[in-house]
């Protein structure tokens, strides 16, 4: 083997074993995020109650206090912050292959705006708790839907039409959710505005088993589909050449990202920066094909989003706005993304 061959073959090795890495990475920070917080419990305590629950032993008093903050209070907190972190790291993938541009992600295209709406919606009515997550979910549909009728022109979708539309609706959207937050009642405004500005603070089994089966149905289909977003990727008369239907594959792609991401807004509000910064990472680190895109940037979405839950509710006395802290953590990134290697991606 020459020189060349021999740097290859070493350069795909470190990065399968990298991306095996990744991908297996969130259950060691799910593990180690459950000893973080205001009762701080170290790896080896967690591992001795999850033996002593498997194995049916007694408890002792400390291990019971322990129990009832891991199980009932940040396990399913943790869970969700996963779910929602690699929704919208793997919808912001799926939407930048699709549509071809690096500034793609979910609130471009009014997902996340209709979702935010639809849940303002309902804080504001004083509607069931379980009406939240339905009406953030309709509403981010309505949402892509009024975009992608907007930008339908003669049996076509062209790409820049629909980026167009989702803006218009995103804006349609956010100032109708301005309007509720005008004549709502005061004490309800402060709910609808920190849901808006993004939490887990409500997280518990009942919405992270609302949300857990769609996500992982959606997520299983996109990685299914991955090697139809590299031909998407193509220009549109490639595509058709390769005999891809090209506006029925990409309505039906965009229907299933959308639901992804109408799911995770409807358990966590809007949340910058995760979608968009994620899948320019894991394309400069690895590849830009959708094969090893969609997969690492879940993962990488998952763990990014519970360290960022970690920071917002153990750094402070307070809790910290998870969209606040995920735009502090990931501008200056991408930023410095852009200005070194980005380029290169996309040209």
């Amino acid at each position: 083997m020459n020189e060349f061959g021999f740097k290859f073959a070493r350069k795909t090795i470190l990065k399968g074993f990298t991306a095996t890495f990744i991908l297996l990475m969130p259950i060691a920070v799910i593990i180690i995020s459950l000893g973080v917080g205001y009762l701080n419990i170290s790896p080896s305590e967690i591992v001795n109650l999850i033996v002593a629950k498997i194995l049916n032993l007694e408890l002792d008093e400390k291990q019971k206090v322990y129990e009832a903050v891991i199980f009932n209070i940040r396990l399913p907190r943790i869970l969700l912050a996963s779910l929602v972190g690699c929704s919208l790291a793997v919808c912001g993938a799926v939407l930048q292959a699709m549509f071809k541009n690096p500034l793609v992600e979910p609130y471009i295209l009014g997902i996340s705006s209709g979702a935010a709406f639809g849940a303002a919606l309902a804080l504001g009515l004083g509607l069931l708790s379980g009406s939240v997550q339905i009406l953030a979910f309709l509403f981010g549909m309505i949402s892509v839907f009024l975009a992608y009728g907007m930008a339908k022109s003669g049996g076509e979708v062209p790409v820049i039409n629909l980026v167009l539309a989702g803006i218009i609706v995103s804006a349609l959207f956010t100032a109708l959710t301005s309007l509720i937050k005008f004549f709502i009642d005061p004490h309800k405004l402060a709910g609808i505005v920190y849901w808006i500005m993004g939490s887990f603070s409500s997280a518990d089994w009942s919405s992270l088993t609302t949300v857990t089966a769609p996500i992982i149905a959606c997520l299983i289909l996109l990685i299914a589909l991955s090697w139809r977003l590299n031909v998407l990727s193509l220009s549109d008369e490639e595509a058709k050449a390769l005999g891809v239907k090209v506006s029925r594959e990409r309505f039906l792609i965009l229907c299933i990202a959308t639901l992804m991401t109408a799911c995770a807004v409807s358990v966590s509000g809007i949340i910058g920066w995760v979608g968009l910064l994620i899948p320019h990472v894991v394309r400069l680190a690895f590849s830009s094909d959708n094969r090893i895109v969609i997969p690492i940037s879940a993962s990488l979405g998952a763990i990014f989003m519970v360290l960022a839950d970690n920071i917002a509710r153990s750094a402070f006395s307070f809790e910290l706005p998870i969209s606040v802290l995920t735009t502090i953590l990931g501008a200056p990134v991408f930023m410095l993304l852009v200005r070194r290697r980005a380029r290169r991606v996309w040209s």
